[in-house]
């Protein structure tokens, strides 16, 4: 697990790591190793032993992170060519929050605001290519506005200075957001994927507000480069049999999370496409 305890891919792995020590009969153990951004942990994956011992529960930003790293000048921990992906599970877009009295009602009216005013508006992130920020970069692309990155060390302190109206907008995952929205002290805009989501049915997505913008939260699992294929074969089969028992979806969708999977080849075909949009953005946004 290359972020810290709490988050999203920390419910994915428990998830998955329950399921899969059922089906391969040996325990299966979350091990944090957080750090840049998910480098240490994705670096620690794609140079361990490839024998199917050491498995990676990479979030989508596993796909950018170096070149991320290479436009702040530095150098990065991994390659994404060092890993290989076998299954994903998981796919949330971000919604778009801003307090229940902020005077925009809707995301064109926000985006009418951020442009009259570039970088007048601010919104708050878990820092520097993470997910919120990616979500809002990839929307203020393609909208060619700029808004003001005010960045703290998580998702939690980020939602809280919403909360504070330290910050006039961020983004969250639904899991995170909902609680939120159902106490009535922020609104919903927007959701950062392809379409609106089951549990926010009136909230539009950024291509049907007229954005040519998508940023998905997912989360999958990866080996190192080298491993044998018979072992892929049996990780891909028992993520599979996991899937089909019903369990990884109906625990997701007790934390509200958003059950998406796909096997080797439609996640390796996924990944690298959204890896790809991502990476446009990410070399246009230099510093």
């Amino acid at each position: 697990m290359p972020n810290p305890p709490g988050g999203s891919s920390d419910a994915n792995a428990r998830i998955l790591a329950d399921a899969l020590t059922k089906i391969l009969k040996q325990p299966v153990v979350v091990n944090f190793k957080p750090g840049v951004g998910g480098q240490v942990g994705n670096s620690f994956v794609a140079k361990a032993k490839p024998d199917g011992y050491t498995l990676l529960m990479g979030l989508s930003s596993i796909m950018v992170s170096p070149d991320a790293e290479r436009a702040q000048g530095k150098t990065s921990l991994y390659e994404v060519n060092q890993l290989i992906p076998i299954a994903m599970i998981s796919n949330d877009p971000m919604v778009m929050l801003v307090q229940t009295d902020a005077p925009w009602k809707n995301l064109n009216e926000l985006m009418k605001a951020a442009k009259d005013k570039p970088n007048g508006l601010t919104y708050s992130s878990s820092g520097n290519f993470g997910p919120i920020h990616l979500s809002v970069e990839m929307l203020a692309h393609a909208a060619d506005a700029k808004f003001l990155q005010v960045p703290f060390g998580g998702g939690g302190p980020s939602m809280l200075a919403l909360l504070g109206g330290q910050v006039d907008m961020t983004t969250a995952i639904p899991s995170v957001a909902i609680p939120q929205i159902e106490s009535g002290k922020v609104r919903p805009i927007a959701v950062s994927g392809p379409k609106r989501i089951k549990l926010l049915p009136n909230v539009p997505s950024y291509r049907e507000a007229g954005y040519n913008a998508e940023f998905n939260i997912w989360n999958g699992l990866f080996v190192p480069v080298g491993t044998p294929q018979a072992i892929i074969d049996t990780l891909n089969k028992a993520v599979k049999e996991a899937v089909q028992s019903g369990q990884i979806e109906t625990a997701m969708e007790q934390r509200g999370m958003i059950f998406d999977y796909r096997d080797t080849n439609e996640f390796k075909k996924f990944a690298k496409e959204d890896g790809d949009r991502m990476v446009r953005v990410v070399k246009t946004m230099g510093n």
